[in-house]
């Protein structure tokens, strides 16, 4: 063997122990490692371990192994109950995510929305219909309310009456001939004048018409008091 094939052999153990040598370092890198890792475990678990006993010398006397053994089994037991309320949690988490956009803009809306209508009064028209109110609590007694409640029937009636076409016209008129009027009477008025008037055929005709409006709405009055009469003894 030459002195050349000697040398390459040499070189190649070299290199090969240099590889072992490094396999060796880090093994022992690793080793020392896991050996830090062990004593901090160690450290970490005493550390619990005596919290453990800390916390449950407070509640040891209020639970007992066969209650845990209980616990450990209903968990268990519901498993997948368990399972379904995560998914159910994470599915409204999802919701709320996706839903927060649209949130906003809901609450924007509403936000314009009550700015627009304070802009146009409604507040403050709904804050005069609380004064009426309280004036309307304030200016009528329960017995009021009362006999309101039993006269409601007839009250609409009458409110519907004056709201017919016929008779809005007529009321129409007569505030028009009212707003057109001049009327000047004079301070001394005589009797004679007051004759001569009434002897005038608008005056005649005047009075017609009111005696015939007397005389209906007695004749009207007359009918609704029998009936009030007439239905108790019916019954």
């Amino acid at each position: 063997m030459t002195n050349e094939q000697l040398q390459q052999q040499i070189d190649t153990i070299n290199r090969k122990l240099d590889v072992i040598l490094e396999e060796v370092e880090l093994q022992r890198r690793h080793r020392r490692e896991m050996e830090d890792l062990k004593e901090d475990l160690m450290r970490v678990g005493k550390d619990l371990y005596r919290s453990a006993v800390e916390e449950l010398e407070e509640v040891h006397d209020h639970i007992q192994t066969g209650d845990m053994l209980y616990l450990f089994k209903k968990l268990l037991r519901n498993v997948n109950n368990i399972t379904r309320m995560f998914e159910a949690l994470e599915s409204t988490q999802d919701f709320l995510r996706d839903f927060s956009p649209i949130s906003r803009e809901l609450f924007l809306d509403f936000m314009n929305r009550l700015d627009e209508y304070d802009r146009k009064g409604y507040f403050a028209f709904l804050k005069q219909l609380g004064n009426v109110a309280d004036k309307v609590v304030t200016s009528f007694s329960a017995e009021d309310l009362k006999n309101l409640g039993d006269n409601i029937v007839t009250i609409l009636n009458t409110v519907k009456n004056l709201t017919q076409p016929d008779m809005l016209q007529v009321i129409n008129n007569a505030l028009g001939v009212y707003k057109k009027l001049d009327i000047d009477v004079q301070e001394d008025v005589s009797l004679l004048s007051l004759l001569r008037e009434l002897n005038s055929p608008e005056m005649r005709r005047g009075m017609a018409f009111a005696l015939k409006f007397l005389k209906s709405v007695t004749e009207q009055n007359s009918k609704h008091k029998l009936t009030a009469i007439a239905l108790p003894q019916s019954n």
